[in-house]
């Protein structure tokens, strides 16, 4: 399912545009393309960091003990944080839309931060704005 999404979809995403059309097509081979129902808890609070994914198409609402701190769309990534900083999710996500998304286990996130370094830098900069804004919160 993965080979139905093109590395040009991602490049129109917030933060994935300066990626080569080679890092992209790695990033999408790295993960599963899925489709996600809306309604859907992706992500538990307080659960292990397993998986994370990157939102190509919908919205999801990240909700911290049961009050929405966030509305995610395509071209965030949700769940890196927990495995980037090796601990519990702070956070449950839930699809509001039906949702397109590449899924990554723990470990092929590790091995695309590792080698896709522009793929890195874009997923550490999405990453700090969502740190840096529960920090004002």
């Amino acid at each position: 399912m993965a080979d139905e999404l093109k590395p040009e979809t991602l490049k129109s995403l917030n933060r994935l545009e300066s990626l080569s059309d080679a890092d992209l097509a790695i990033v999408v081979k790295s993960g599963r393309h899925l489709t996600v129902p809306a309604g859907w808890a992706l992500i538990g609070e307080q659960t292990p960091a397993d998986k994370a994914y990157l939102i190509v198409d919908g919205e999801v609402s990240v909700r911290r003990s049961g009050t929405e701190i966030a509305r995610l769309g395509p071209g965030d990534v949700i769940g890196e944080i927990a495995i980037v900083h090796q601990q519990l999710r702070s956070a449950t996500v839930v699809s509001l839309t039906a949702l397109e998304v590449i899924h990554f286990t723990r470990e092929s996130l590790e091995e695309l931060l590792e080698s896709v370094p522009a793929f890195a830098v874009a997923l550490r900069g999405t990453s700090q704005d969502r740190l840096d804004a529960d920090k004002q919160e």
